[in-house]
């Protein structure tokens, strides 16, 4: 189906098809071939701040626990013991001592992720407590945000996030902090959630707020093809930023960012808007075909003056998203529905989708 549709894409420039968006198949291909075989960015670094702390994140289905050690390292494990298989960790976040012990027969591991106690497994002969280390996943920090891939050898970080770095690296994300945070239940499959931020032919009708901050025709895109994909808009007198006021709400980030707003996405699972004043970013967390988590933090930096002007400002806009996407899922769902072909001012949420399909045909091969 991916190559057919490939095909028909790059002559017609089309939205993908309905099973796209609607078939089971697909969906656990999806979480196979893009998941679980690219870097995912699980949150902030200042989530794990102290030694001891961890959220559990989910990707491709698999739990996975991101820890800061007792080096000041951050690390990723699955949350798997390796006695017979227990989740260690059930909370989303928390803090751990010295060790991470297992709640049912008590192995316990370090923060690195070396056994450190094993009940009396010292009565099994040749038993190597070395062998049972907890199984690592890689990890990857850049401008505040941790990365983690699945993947048995992912891509070389560095090297695949160097389009988006170049982009971010004069904002300094990395100082700023966590203002606020939200999670949206969205009932649509979050490819819809990508295709929507990558494009604002829909918000003069959708978001009146936004347009009348940041006009949808203006700005260029800088990223245009590949996994990272955006570019700027530019804030409309006599708005300062895109907040209920249309006044700044905080320290600026950049002095030399004023008028401008950025929107960056990062395949498989990452949004980025920058403001003047304050960035706001997505996770997603896909969970069925019709179905998508969507966390959201607020980063500022503080003082901020009046950060709540940004969060009412997103959360009305965001949740205007959310209605019109899931009223696409639903229509998508039709046996009536065949896609219909995108716009010049729908650019990039094509580019978005020739890069899904390419991830998609590369893992199958």
């Amino acid at each position: 189906m991916f190559q057919e549709t490939a095909r028909s894409y790059q002559q017609g420039a089309r939205a993908l098809p309905r099973e796209s968006y609607t078939s089971p198949d697909v969906y656990a291909a999806e979480q196979e071939r893009i998941f679980a075989a690219q870097w995912n960015c699980v949150g902030r670094a200042r989530r794990v701040g102290a030694p001891g702390d961890y959220v559990v994140r989910s990707i491709a289905g698999e739990s996975i626990i991101v820890v800061r050690g007792h080096d000041g390292a951050i690390r990723a494990f699955f949350n798997v013991c390796r006695h017979r298989g227990t989740q260690l960790c059930t909370e989303p976040f928390g803090c751990v001592g010295p060790v991470i012990q297992c709640p049912y027969h008590a192995w316990s591991y370090t923060t690195d992720g070396a056994l450190a106690g094993a009940p009396h497994m010292q009565d099994v002969a040749g038993f190597d407590r070395t062998a049972y280390s907890l199984h690592a996943a890689a990890v990857a920090e850049h401008d505040g945000f941790v990365f983690v891939s699945l993947a048995a050898a992912p891509p070389p970080f560095s090297a695949w996030f160097a389009p988006l770095a170049d982009r971010l690296r004069r904002f300094g994300l990395a100082d700023l902090e966590i203002g606020h945070r939200a999670e949206y239940d969205v009932r649509a499959n979050w490819k819809l959630v990508f295709e929507n931020y990558s494009e604002c032919l829909h918000c003069p009708v959708i978001h009146p707020e936004l347009a009348a901050r940041l006009p949808y025709g203006s700005g260029a895109n800088d990223l245009v093809e590949g996994p990272f994909l955006g570019g700027h808009m530019t804030i409309a007198e006599p708005h300062e930023s895109a907040t209920m006021s249309g006044r700044s709400c905080a320290p600026a980030i950049s002095q030399d960012e004023r008028r401008r707003a950025y929107y960056y996405s990062a395949m498989p699972n990452l949004l980025v808007s920058i403001h003047p004043d304050y960035v706001n970013y997505y996770l997603l967390t896909p969970l069925a075909p019709d179905r998508t988590r969507v966390e959201s933090e607020w980063l500022f930096r503080m003082p901020a003056l009046n950060p709540s002007d940004a969060i009412a400002f997103w959360d009305v806009v965001n949740r205007q998203d959310w209605q019109i996407i899931e009223q696409s899922q639903r229509g998508i769902t039709s046996r009536r529905y065949l896609p219909g072909p995108y716009s010049p001012r729908e650019s990039i949420a094509a580019a978005w989708d020739r890069e899904y399909l390419r991830l998609m045909q590369t893992a199958a091969r």
